[in-house]
């Protein structure tokens, strides 16, 4: 594993640095891998919140990098946390920007590792103490590094995209196209199958599964009702987020509540039809699970 120093590059939202630095597992590095140094901040309200608490939790991590909850709507001006702020300023020089989640920090510094959910995910996943589940199998890289870009650009750019105020029917229109070609292909690629790769469950299910919850709490609210009723009848892929959603790793941390205010706390957007009836009942199937109590 290749080891990157802690660095701070500039956003290309440019609102807030991002941190890229890397866990390794040679004593040598600045961050070398050992229990209880490390520290997960996030909000399951938050998309990538939410698929970090899954990982943590699919990879057995409790005992060895505790996770601090921040609340789901955040409390500082420009999406900020007041909790992280400490961290921002003592790991970049005179910073004045939002203090943003999630967040990787180094307990024995007072500073940032990483605030990029991709790098943080395969670092926790080489990290594990023998866990039960490997969410980046050799072999399958490129099956999952497919499905992360199908997820953020034919799911969540191409929904945001559908129901963005102001756009013109046209352009809704080719945008609704890209969403659901993208939900066709995994359809038919979970047609008779369980996961999504290799008969076993990876961070390609869990990338799928968080952009399915936002696709229903969020991205719903600003679409028709036909669209809705398009996108519901891919029966194969809601049959299958309705089961991650009654496993223990996934549904516990299911915040709709917290969703739904940071949601409306950000949203400029309408409310259109399809705002009426959820694809899926989360908290009723999230109760399903074999231990469905919040952290």
């Amino acid at each position: 594993m290749s080891i990157t120093p802690l660095a701070a590059v500039p956003s290309v939202r440019g609102t807030a640095p991002v941190f890229r630095g890397r866990i390794g597992r040679d004593a040598r590095s600045g961050h070398y891998a050992v229990p209880h140094r490390y520290r997960l901040h996030l909000s399951t309200a938050c998309p990538d919140g939410l698929r970090l608490a899954v990982g943590h939790s699919l990879l057995g991590l409790d005992a060895h990098c505790p996770v601090t909850l921040l609340p789901a709507v955040p409390d500082c001006p420009g999406g900020g946390h007041a909790a992280l702020r400490p961290l921002y300023e003592a790991s970049a020089h005179h910073y004045t920007g939002p203090a943003l989640a999630p967040v990787l920090s180094d307990d024995w510094s007072g500073r940032i590792v990483s605030t990029h959910t991709p790098d943080i995910l395969r670092d926790l996943d080489r990290f594990r103490p023998g866990g039960p589940t490997c969410l980046y199998p050799s072999g399958l890289e490129s099956v999952i590094e497919a499905v992360e870009r199908m997820c953020a650009e034919g799911i969540e750019e191409a929904a945001q995209r559908a129901g963005r105020a102001g756009a013109g029917p046209a352009e809704r229109a080719a945008a609704l196209d890209v969403l659901l070609a993208t939900l066709g292909r995994l359809e038919r690629r979970l047609s008779g199958e369980e996961y999504l790769a290799d008969d076993r469950l990876t961070a390609a299910d869990m990338e799928l599964w968080v952009s399915l919850v936002q696709l229903d709490t969020v991205h719903r609210c600003h679409l028709d009702a036909s669209a809705v009723h398009r996108i519901a009848g891919h029966r194969a892929l809601w049959a299958y987020a309705r089961r991650l959603a009654a496993h223990p790793a996934f549904g516990r941390h299911l915040d709709l509540d917290g969703i739904a205010r940071r949601h409306h706390g950000r949203c400029q957007g309408l409310e259109a039809a399809g705002a009426a009836v959820q694809i899926l009942d989360w908290a009723g199937h999230a109760a399903d699970a074999p231990d469905a109590s919040r952290r």
